[in-house]
């Protein structure tokens, strides 16, 4: 067997490594590293299925490899972040135990147990990848918003709380109505029946992927602007987008 078939795997499988590193990362409350390697894990997803396309070494076990590492870097990820996010917004703690020392009563906890919601984001991944493996209908789009994309907007509120402090920000970003709000939105969009365009190139001809380099085209400007307040701005410019303009087949 030709060792191009195993390049693509094996990208995914570094997508598999920076969401294990950004778990541990994220259980820990240090929740900007975690973002930094949900980051590397987004950025060789979007490799992996181009360098399978490329090297003509698609394989029914890449596509199963692919979803179980999204379910660990875009699902459960997320899930961990938006409960830290929760924990602090969250009036109140239980225990304030810390350390395998202080853990006398095994029973006891040191959060607030709607904290736990922000899991539902985990669940609400894993299903809708469970989905898309047996949806013949997202070959060329996406029914529901992908986990990446899911996996950033979640991920932008601890950059913006730290690198872009506003008041009326952090108030906002650490209102517990808020965050539950932003996490029934999240699990709503990862599995409605709304076909989104993939943001994902066979080739880099224009014709073909005219949406999507305008959609990079604003991501960029969005940036250069509003910075890491431009992340939730590019999701909901990806969905209306996909609203406006339907299945990119129409408009190549």
């Amino acid at each position: 067997m030709s060792i191009k078939r195993f390049i693509p795997n094996t990208i995914t499988l570094l997508n598999l490594l920076c969401g294990c590193i950004a778990i541990i990362f994220a259980v820990q409350g240090n929740l900007i590293m975690a973002a930094a390697f949900v980051a590397g894990g987004v950025f060789f997803d979007f490799f992996d299925g181009m360098a399978a396309r490329m090297l003509d070494a698609k394989s029914e076990v890449g596509l199963q490899l692919d979803s179980l590492a999204d379910v660990v870097t875009s699902g459960v990820v997320p899930g961990i972040v938006m409960f830290q996010l929760l924990t602090k917004a969250l009036p109140g703690k239980a225990i304030a135990n810390s350390g395998w020392e202080a853990q006398n009563s095994w029973w006891e906890w040191d959060f607030h147990l709607l904290a736990i919601v922000g899991l539902f984001i985990s669940l609400a991944s894993g299903f809708r990848l469970a989905k898309f493996n047996v949806d013949d209908r997202q070959t060329d789009s996406f029914i529901g918003l992908p986990t990446p994309a899911n996996a950033m907007l979640i991920l932008s509120l601890p950059l913006i709380l730290t690198f872009q402090p506003e008041n009326f920000m952090n108030d906002l970003l650490l209102n517990e109505w808020f965050l539950i709000a932003l996490t029934a939105l999240s699990c709503y969009l990862l599995n409605a029946e709304i076909k989104l365009f993939a943001l994902k190139f066979d080739n880099w001809g224009f014709a073909e992927n005219k949406l999507r380099y305008f959609f990079l085209i604003v991501c960029l400007v969005l940036i250069l602007i509003f910075q890491f307040i431009a992340i939730p701005l590019i999701i909901l410019s990806y969905v209306i987008l996909s609203l406006i303009f339907g299945d990119q087949k129409k408009i190549a």
